[in-house]
């Protein structure tokens, strides 16, 4: 192990400049790697350069936020944590800037995000990973640990470095021959959860105080879960999709959902990714997604409200 990381280059980029992506920049700087963050906030970019990524408890630690993918040309490894209505743009500014034999690693929230990546950049240089690590954004450049969780990889012959990278740093890293179950996994929570706290702005655990929340949260999960078994992606079975969405809720009482986040910073929701993406999938296949029709719809229209002037 001590000869990898020796072997390691001591740069990464970060495709993304909110709260997941401050938390894994803060994280990597404090050990020494340099980390380049490339995206569009620029109250971000100016706070991140002038201050660090600031991961609270911990303290501040230096980073180079860029706006332009010239600025960090050749890299080997990207992290993509943007969210999914930016991939497209992200993968443009990834093709420019990712070296030929780069990898680009997507952690992000939806589905479509791998597709588009592939896309751009081709897909020997795009691997599949989903993560469980929670952060809320407290600001620009500003972020608190939400809950620490596991990173999972699609195996990769390039990855051993960045895995080695990532462990070194305290991340929980598995690798897995296929990660599409354990993204849908994941949907499955965040389509239960994430639209009900942004349309009742309120944290997780107040869903399970509520019985009619509860109940649409349990209806959510078992609508993602039944897709996601019709496109043959095998789920666990050792609880039920609802009572997954619920553990999830309690363990994370106290969190706003990335959603809820983005509601109340009157930003552009994930939306379209999650709840929008099931639904198209589910009429692929002839399968109804009522309850998703609802919060897809829901959702859109507290953002289309919110872009009315006055």
């Amino acid at each position: 192990m001590d000869g990898l990381l020796r072997e390691i280059r001591k740069d990464i980029l970060i495709a993304g400049t909110g709260a997941l992506a401050t938390l894994f920049a803060a994280r990597l700087s404090s050990s020494g790697y340099r980390v380049t963050m490339l995206g569009s906030w620029q109250e971000a970019l100016t706070a991140l350069n002038s201050r660090g990524a600031y991961l609270q408890g911990v303290g501040a630690f230096p980073v180079r936020a860029v706006a332009e993918a010239a600025e960090c040309r050749g890299a080997r490894y990207a992290l993509v944590l943007v969210k999914a209505w930016q991939t497209e743009r992200t993968a443009r500014a990834l093709a420019e800037c990712l070296a030929p034999d780069g990898l680009a690693v997507t952690l992000q929230n939806g589905l479509g995000n791998r597709e588009q990546l592939v896309a751009a950049l081709g897909e020997p240089r795009v691997v599949l990973g989903v993560t469980t690590v929670g952060a809320t954004l407290l600001g620009p450049g500003e972020v608190r640990l939400g809950g620490e969780g596991t990173i999972m990889l699609e195996e990769h012959p390039a990855l051993p470095p960045l895995v080695a990278m990532l462990r070194r740093v305290g991340f929980m890293v598995e690798i897995v021959p296929n990660a599409q179950p354990w993204l849908w996994r994941k949907l499955v929570i965040n389509a239960a959860i994430n639209p009900l706290t942004a349309l009742l702005r309120v944290p997780n655990g107040a869903l399970l105080a509520s019985p009619a929340a509860r109940e649409l949260m349990g209806a959510l999960a078992e609508e993602t879960a039944t897709v996601a078994r019709a496109l043959g992606h095998l789920l666990s079975e050792d609880a039920s999709p609802a009572t997954w969405a619920e553990e999830v809720a309690r363990r994370t009482a106290q969190n706003y959902s990335s959603m809820l986040q983005d509601v109340l910073r009157g930003a552009p929701t994930e939306i379209d990714a999650i709840c929008g993406a099931i639904v198209r999938q589910g009429a692929a296949l002839g399968i109804p997604t009522p309850f998703h029709t609802t919060m897809w719809r829901l959702v859109r229209a507290l953002g289309e409200a919110q872009a009315i002037p006055g």
